[in-house]
């Protein structure tokens, strides 16, 4: 897949070298999921199974299935449009992976194709062009029987065969018996030669590409760490448009990343943050401790701000036995928007910088904006687990109504990415008879690239260029909105035993702590515990026995 829209003036390097290697920047435990994203760049499957990963996402029917793009090029040229495109929506936030390594990866793809597509593009123009008629019959034939077959090399059938050996059997005729002499016949004769030759050159050039991408695939999944190879965001001169334009682009996805704005969707949950599973309400009435004293008045925020110091106390226990890694903790605003949103639109103004809340902001929101219409406050913590397989994240709010003061804590989990990106790459083999004894089988090794791959690879070389031109013969790829790389490929983690019991019991420490913290904000302004304590008591009863529901599908 050549560039996009927003990156059609980047010119290929000439050299066909390696380039700059840019490192992983996924660290910090969240490698196997964002190399699990990042592998389905150099994938050659079907475009057809990331619908069946995500039936959000949709695949706009080819004109000539020949130019049909695969999974990989499909999944590349997406991912950058849609992720570096100038013109391009807000994104959600991708907890657990580096989105970041993941576009690299789509562009060294997209270079190790481009490079391959390079050499196929002179491979058309001396075979192809100069001996045009005898291509395009040839290219005709494979357009018929990937019509009559499909794009995934099915059988034929009956009918396909009989059409296939007619249209060979009249090629033979044609070149045995020519009704022309002198040049003409030779180049007649040589029209129909010259595109076998040029197609086993390109043969060659394919399975070198090809031996490369699943290379890189391999590895990513192996956990080897190969970082992506993109010279094309190294500036080559201080004039670099191309280089700059990507750079930015990363900048912003980088920054974007690191927003704390999200977005609530109803039954799908907080977007990134997954849907929620568990909530734990402790609210009761603001008494003074003193009969005929006062409460020292005191805000939400006072409240947030000692659970949030005493959250960061978590990772410490009295015994030695491991227990909790350090989270991440932080204040978040929750934005409502509707379930079937198909964008989301990041705030302006004074109250924000680049891409977050600031922070008198989120004061303001968590001690004003607590009943009705806008945005609301949440104190977050969040365990990015099973090398950012599994995200859990619990949310805490604090609100003053009247004379009741509610502190709400809710679980979200976030599991592990689709199967289908988890697949390695598995060598082609065909079980066949053996010659003498029949009736016992072996095992075959097959080309990694077939014949009609190599047809469809070629024709579509010179249209690589042109992207526009391209996505309109060989159709593309659009990934579901609101769109954001972790959430849109995630599974449930209730299906995988250990994880549902990491998220259960996270949820009850985390509840205790929070209590904790409140009842010693309450008992230094001069309220009275006593309700507080037994309500609290019945929570920590009833978290130890949690089950994941769907808290955000009321039975109503």
């Amino acid at each position: 897949m050549a560039g996009f829209e927003d990156f059609e003036g980047i010119e290929a390097a000439s050299d066909f070298s390696p380039g700059a290697q840019v490192p992983l920047s996924g660290s910090g435990g969240q490698t196997a999921a964002t190399q699990a994203l990042a592998s389905a760049a150099y994938r050659d499957g079907p475009v057809t199974d990331l619908i069946a990963a995500n039936d959000g996402a949709k695949v706009k029917a080819p004109r000539l299935s020949l130019f049909e793009p695969n999974l990989g090029e499909a999944f590349s040229r997406a991912v950058q449009v849609r992720l570096l495109g100038g013109a391009r929506k807000a994104l959600i936030q991708s907890f657990g992976i580096e989105p970041q390594t993941v576009v690299e990866h789509c562009l060294a793809a997209t270079r190790i194709r481009k490079d391959r597509d390079t050499r196929l593009t002179v491979i058309m123009s001396i075979f192809g062009v100069l001996f045009l008629p005898g291509t395009l019959l040839w290219l005709l034939a494979f357009q018929l029987r990937r019509a009559l077959a499909g794009s995934q090399n099915k059988r034929v059938g009956a009918f396909g065969v009989a059409a296939m050996v007619a249209l060979g059997g009249l090629a033979v005729l044609f070149v045995l018996k020519l009704p022309f002499t002198g040049l003409l016949a030779l180049y007649l004769r040589g029209m129909l030669i010259a595109p076998v030759v040029g197609w086993l050159w390109a043969k060659q050039v394919c399975e070198r590409s090809a031996k490369m991408l699943r290379g890189q695939w391999e590895q990513l999944l192996g956990g080897g760490g190969v970082g992506a190879k993109i010279p094309e965001a190294v500036p080559q001169d201080p004039n670099d448009a191309g280089a700059e334009r990507i750079r930015l682009g990363l900048a912003k996805l980088s920054a974007e990343q690191a927003s704390n704005l999200v977005y609530y969707a109803g039954p799908k949950g907080i977007l990134g943050m997954g849907t929620r599973w568990g909530s734990w309400q402790l609210a009761e009435e603001l008494v003074p401790a003193d009969p005929g004293g006062d409460i020292n008045p005191f805000r939400s925020w006072d409240v947030i701000r000692a659970i949030s110091d005493q959250l960061r106390m978590l990772e410490r226990g009295p015994l030695h036995t491991g227990g909790f890694p350090r989270p991440s903790i932080r204040h978040w605003i929750v934005s409502p928007i509707g379930e079937g949103a198909s964008e989301v639109k990041r705030p302006e103004g004074q109250e924000v910088e680049g891409y977050r809340i600031k922070d008198f902001e989120i004061q303001r929101i968590c001690n004003e904006q607590q009943f009705g219409s806008g945005n609301r406050h949440y104190l977050g913590v969040q365990f990015v687990l099973w090398d950012g397989q599994l995200v859990i994240t619990l949310l805490i709010t604090v609100t003053v109504l009247h004379h009741t003061l509610r502190i709400e804590v809710t679980g979200h989990a976030l599991g592990p990415v689709h199967p289908l990106f988890t697949t390695k790459p598995k060598a082609k083999t065909k079980e066949v008879s053996k010659s003498v004894r029949f009736w016992e089988t072996k095992e075959v090794s097959l080309p990694l690239v077939e014949a009609p791959e190599v047809v469809r690879l070629a024709a579509r070389a010179p249209f690589t260029w042109f992207p526009p031109v391209m996505d309109f013969l060989g159709g593309k790829l659009t990934l579901p909105e609101p769109f954001g790389l972790r959430h849109a490929w995630a599974d449930k983690p209730w299906r995988h035993r250990f994880m549902a019991d990491d998220a259960l019991r996270a949820a009850t420490p985390v509840l205790r702590v929070v209590h904790s913290a409140a009842m010693r904000v309450l008992e230094e302004n001069g309220c009275n515990t006593e309700a507080f304590g037994a309500r609290s008591l019945v929570l920590s009863g009833q978290v130890q026995g949690a089950e994941p529901k769907q808290a955000d599908a009321y039975d109503a």
